[in-house]
């Protein structure tokens, strides 16, 4: 495993079965083996129920000769295996006893034996004919060294612990691996043989997919394929890897042979448990749970798998277009509520033609829609200032006369001019006193302007830009009840200005990061609207990000938003894992790396060094945020999921990352 990242590598993998050949089916298995990338091996290799004999040998497992077969191809194939952990299915007779087991081979050597819990014995199904249910006792040896039961934990460091089950055993009630995760096992592992019926692989993910989430583990599912004797069953070779809740791949049913190879993040399972005090209560519910340890080795690899570069956006389009749909209506449903505590029924909200406040208008028309209330009860707010362009002015005034909205414009730029005499700036070193010819006539806006074309390129000036902020905040705020447009990837940046568009009386957008604005945006686009309107959201969502703080040039947007802070795709990853799965920067570093290739590492790096910076110094702005509803598994509101001091330092976070 790689143990900076905490990261393990596994493969889950068929072969093609001859039922009673233990020779055959070992000899495949080495193959497998054989056929894997010796600079990126993996750490763990998960084959089927009975794969060494194949499953459905029926009253052959009656025969000391298949017995005795099994066995000494078992031994062999772990006298071939070395840092690997290679966990397989054979029969075992222990005394008079058969059990149907999973054999763990690792150094050589069998250092494991888990007899299956629970043992089908209804309808296509009679393993009781043949084999024993695991006992309840513990502290068993057989072979002269080799633990037995299903008390066993097999653990390569404190990240890697692996628990076993087989097949039945998580159709039960209380599955056996349950107890496994509770005693510390983050990787679970099922060996089956599950046949094929109608509808029944989608149980069978289900049940997988749910175990992970429910153990907070990861979950490997291995059953055996089509070249199992068909006499009365066919058996698929379902494979399925699950984390925490997620489906991370599965097999295509129905080869001869397949496999998969996954890498599974070890540190995020754990964090997600350290977090997750009902995980820790059915621990302590638990006094008896008491496993044995067997250490195993694996060796140290440079894995670090590939992470979605959108973690908030679903890459599966029928998945998208489900989770916009969910999204949007929880943003109504809330808005909806508010909306009824509001007297006088006159919401306010600024647009600008970007994507936030359009996706705020959306969900606002859709709330009045419901609720009976007319559009017009929304006073749609286009304030242009000194970076306004003509095209996001264009399309704020086409997207409120298409919803019809109550409309008004308000150009804002006297009045900032007249902040900056009160507060005595000199916005970008020009002096608003002498009109440049020392008449002592007050600056006009018209001379002004002509200053601010002929500004060198990149010239900033926070305070020009802030008070353009907070004389629109102030305009909305005297009109009546504001709906903030700023999103998630803001707050996290601080990119707002403090008691400006930082401010409103409720945001829709609070916990829903810039990336999916953008889908959700475009879905609506997709789904809600054709014509005219149509095509004004898709020119919105095909826009520049800005601000538009800062003056043209050219009539053209020199604020770029991403310029400054660094793309929002990348933005977001580091949100998502720095919040969400409390990773330190070095590994979200990594991960980024992996994700993003069309970036330098270089690059990465300093981007997620000013964010983390941006983060720390904003926490300050996230305190005193106003209410909005939680959409997803992040959110940054004071008030739930995100809490942290204003003046917390960065500088143990910038040196992990160096």
């Amino acid at each position: 495993m790689n143990n900076l990242l905490k990261t393990a590598r596994l493969v889950v993998a068929y072969t093609e079965v001859k039922v009673g050949n233990p020779k055959d089916n070992v000899d495949a298995m080495i193959k497998v083996l054989d056929s894997l990338n010796p600079k990126r091996k993996p750490d763990v290799i998960l084959f089927p129920e009975l794969s060494v004999t194949g499953y459905t040998c029926a009253d052959l497992f009656n025969q000391t000769v298949l017995l005795e077969a099994a066995w000494r191809e078992t031994l062999r194939l772990a006298a071939y295996v070395q840092d690997q952990i290679i966990v397989v299915g054979v029969p075992y007779a222990k005394g008079h006893t058969l059990y149907n087991c999973a054999a763990v081979l690792n150094n050589h050597r069998v250092v494991g034996l888990i007899p299956k819990t629970y043992l089908p014995n209804y309808k296509e199904f009679y393993e009781s004919r043949w084999f024993y249910p695991a006992s309840q006792e513990k502290c068993e040896i057989v072979e002269g060294d080799i633990p037995f039961g299903i008390d066993l934990i097999f653990e390569v460091n404190s990240s890697l612990k692996i628990g076993i089950e087989i097949c039945e055993d998580v159709f039960a009630v209380i599955p056996p691996s349950s107890y496994q995760a509770l005693a510390g096992a983050t990787l679970l592992l099922n060996l089956s043989a599950s046949n094929e019926t109608v509808a029944k692989a989608e149980y069978r993910r289900s049940l997988v997919k749910n175990q992970s989430g429910r153990c907070i583990a990861a979950y490997a599912y291995c059953s055996a394929g089509p070249t199992e004797s068909t006499t009365d069953l066919l058996f698929g070779g379902h494979c399925i890897v699950a984390e925490n809740g997620s489906i991370l791949q599965e097999t295509e049913r129905f080869k001869i042979e397949d496999s998969l190879v996954v890498d599974i993040d070890l540190e995020k399972l754990i964090n997600e448990r350290r977090c997750t005090p009902t995980f820790q209560d059915a621990q302590r519910r638990l006094p008896n749970n008491k496993f044995r340890t067997v250490i195993v080795y694996t060796s140290d690899t440079t894995i670090c798998r590939k992470e979605n570069k959108f973690p908030f956006v679903p890459s599966d389009p029928a998945t998208l277009d489900k989770r916009c749909e969910e999204v949007f209506h929880i943003q109504v449903g809330a808005l909806k509520k508010r909306m009824g505590q509001v007297l006088n029924k006159k919401f306010v909200i600024g647009v600008s033609g970007g994507l936030d406040s359009t996706l705020v208008l959306l969900v606002a028309i859709k709330a009045c829609d419901q609720l009976g209330l007319p559009r017009t009860s929304i006073d749609a707010v286009t304030m242009p200032g000194f970076g306004t362009s003509d095209h996001t002015k264009n399309n704020a005034d086409k997207l409120m006369e298409l919803l019809g909205v109550a409309r008004t414009t308000i150009d804002i730029r006297e009045q900032c001019l007249e902040t900056f005499r009160n507060i005595g700036h000199k916005p970008f070193g020009i002096d608003l006193d002498t009109n440049g010819d020392n008449s002592g006539a007050p600056v006009d806006l018209e001379w002004f302007q002509e200053e601010l074309a002929n500004l060198p390129q990149g010239a900033t000036d926070v305070v020009f830009e802030n008070v353009q902020a907070r004389v629109r905040t102030m305009l909305l705020m005297s009109r009546g009840f504001v709906l903030g447009t700023g999103d998630m990837s803001e707050l996290a940046l601080g990119w707002c200005t403090y008691n400006g568009d930082h401010m409103s009386m409720y945001n829709v957008n609070c916990s829903i990061p810039k990336t999916l604005v953008k889908f959700l945006v475009n879905w609506v686009a997709e789904s809600d609207t054709h014509g005219e309107l149509h095509n004004t959201l898709k020119s919105i969502v095909a826009t520049e990000i800005s601000p538009e703080l800062l003056p043209l040039k050219d009539g053209k947007i020199v604020h770029s938003t991403e310029s400054i802070v660094g793309p929002y795709p990348l933005i977001d990853f580091f949100l998502f894992h720095l919040v969400r799965n409390n990773f330190a920067p070095r590994k979200i570093a990594a991960l980024a790396e992996g994700a993003f290739t069309e970036y330098a590492p270089a690059q990465i790096k300093d981007w997620l060094r000013d964010f983390l910076k941006r983060f720390f110094q904003s926490q300050f702005k996230r305190n005193c945020v106003p209410d909005g509803p939680k959409v997803g598994s992040v959110s940054l509101s004071p008030r739930g999921d995100w809490r942290m001091p204003s003046d917390a330092e960065v500088d143990l976070w910038i040196k992990d990352l160096e």
